[in-house]
């Protein structure tokens, strides 16, 4: 039995958006759904028992940071990533690639893979499709991603052309070192499709990749500083490129409005480092819009972040309070701002399936960003 399937259960008569399920060999998955990203085997200030209370089903690590901190081999040893960080649910790990490009100035490009320097000490470095693999690999992730190489945006045709064809080149090495794998049944590969804003090479790439026939696809490229028209354009031409009949993952998407448009658009599974990021800062996300919480105004606001949410800490705590550690610096404020943004988008996926079961996300959609008041300034802060 293959490592992942899907499962589709509906499609919503009002929008084409659709609810399934994703079976891994740690448990299965309700979709569409967003993944909290815990990068170095943890999501920044949450336990794993927070991130099951939020309902969390599966989280994202970093094939790269884990490669250098603390060494596949030692989370191997740990007996893989369920067991080192205590999660028991599904973990996805994304290749390296998205990081080998954007944390590293220095670096050469080959057919073999990419030379790179640790962006930590500057230790030479070299990452080929097979090597990410066996990173991947020993950290035992149910859902592995292929190696590829992510563009910047904008990016000239001529030059994209040539990436999408090395990657589709590298997706292939993926799977078969993936294939010689002890254990290649308890881990899935993904395949990425790349192409840019070009209507063509994302087809190519559609093609190349359904081609080798992975368990589930990705779509990559996006929401790397591209307008958003533009990112759900991509969208509306790609992803019926997919088969109907395997996962849709939409890598490094995370913004309310986004989760919301790609899952119109047909997508499944999201993930993105905002909630989290933007939590540090005291920024947080409520039914009714972006809140800075670190803000003068609300040292004596003792109302809850969002007085529409039922989360631990909008049962518990005031915002006067959160605003005080967070300007204190206290790791405690992080704590429950990144709790509350995790908790948001989680019940919003969950809203959204709802919605995709009685047939009316687009009427969630239109009163969900009435309510938040989203506009063009939102766009641009999220």
């Amino acid at each position: 039995m293959a490592a992942i399937t899907y499962e589709h259960i509906k499609t919503c008569k009002q929008s084409g958006a659709r609810l399934g399920r994703v079976h891994t060999p740690h448990g299965t998955i309700e979709t569409p759904m967003f993944m909290p990203v815990g990068t170095l085997a943890t999501v920044k200030t949450m336990s794993p028992e927070d991130l099951e209370s939020m309902g969390a089903q599966i989280i994202l690590s970093n094939t790269y940071h884990l490669w250098l901190r603390p060494g596949e081999g030692i989370v191997r040893e740990a007996g893989g990533l369920h067991s080192f960080m205590n999660w028991n649910k599904p973990i996805l790990t994304d290749s390296g690639g998205f990081q080998v490009f954007s944390l590293s100035d220095l670096r050469k490009i080959t057919e073999e893979g990419v030379n790179f320097r640790n962006h930590l000490s500057g230790e030479k470095l070299f990452l080929s499709p097979e090597r990410a693999m066996q990173i991947q690999h020993a950290l035992g992730s149910d859902i592995m991603m292929a190696f590829d190489e992510c563009p910047p945006y904008p990016a000239e045709k001529h030059y994209m052309k040539n990436s999408v064809e090395r990657t589709s080149r590298w997706a292939e090495r993926c799977l078969t070192e993936h294939h010689q794998a002890e254990k290649e049944e308890l881990q899935g590969l993904f395949g990425i499709v790349q192409g840019g804003e070009y209507e063509d090479l994302r087809k190519q790439s559609a093609k190349d990749l359904t081609s080798l026939d992975f368990p589930g696809y990705a779509i990559g490229g996006l929401s790397v500083g591209e307008p958003k028209d533009v990112m759900n354009q991509v969208l509306e031409f790609t992803t019926p490129l997919l088969p109907a009949n395997k996962p849709r993952y939409l890598m490094g998407v995370g913004s309310p409005d986004s989760l919301i448009d790609g899952a119109i658009r047909g997508i499944d599974m999201f993930d993105c480092v905002l909630p989290t990021r933007i939590a540090r800062n005291g920024t947080c996300m409520t039914s009714v819009g972006r809140l800075v919480v670190r803000n003068a105004k609300f040292a004596r606001d003792f109302r809850p972040l969002d007085e529409n949410c039922d989360c631990h800490v909008c049962r518990t705590y005031s915002r006067a309070y959160i605003r005080h550690l967070i300007k204190c610096e206290e790791t405690f404020g992080f704590r429950l701002t990144t709790y509350h943004n995790l908790y948001f988008l989680l019940n919003l996926m969950k809203d959204v399936r709802q919605a995709i079961t009685d047939d009316r996300l687009l009427d969630f959609r239109e009163q969900f960003f009435e309510e938040y008041g989203f506009n063009q300034e939102n766009a641009r802060n999220f």
